[in-house]
């Protein structure tokens, strides 16, 4: 797999699609930063580890619906193994004018863009989500 972000994320767009209420993905520590800014953020309503039928740890993410439909309804890989979207503190794009977040990886750990702001720090701003 040369994309494990990307893929965690269309994991979670097509389980959302199909009305899934968990989903299954690999185990990996960015994998678990990234769950958590987007359940700080209420995109989803948690996840704890487990392991998969082969024994490799997995992580079951409990989805969130809204009204009947999927909590997020759009999300965006930005930066990609093959071409890596570095940005400053001013240049960290707000996503639907604040409503949505974007997700930085930065040197104090992973955060969404307001707490990147906050913190006065830039990054690798991995995805969006709205």
């Amino acid at each position: 797999m040369n994309d494990p972000i990307g893929d965690m994320l269309t994991r979670i767009r097509n389980a959302g699609m199909r009305g899934k209420s968990t989903v299954s993905v690999p185990a990996s520590k960015m994998r678990v930063r990234v769950l958590d800014v987007l359940a700080d953020e209420g995109y989803i309503r948690g996840y704890e580890g487990a392991k998969g039928s082969d024994g490799h740890p997995t992580i079951e993410v409990s989805l969130k619906y809204f009204e009947g439909g999927h909590a997020i309804r759009e999300m965006k890989r930005v930066s990609k193994p093959g071409r890596r979207v570095y940005m400053g503190v001013k240049d960290i794009p707000s996503v639907r004018q604040g409503l949505g977040v974007s997700i930085v990886s930065t040197s104090k750990g992973v955060m969404s863009d307001a707490n990147a702001r906050a913190a006065n720090i830039g990054g690798e701003v991995l995805c969006t989500v709205f």
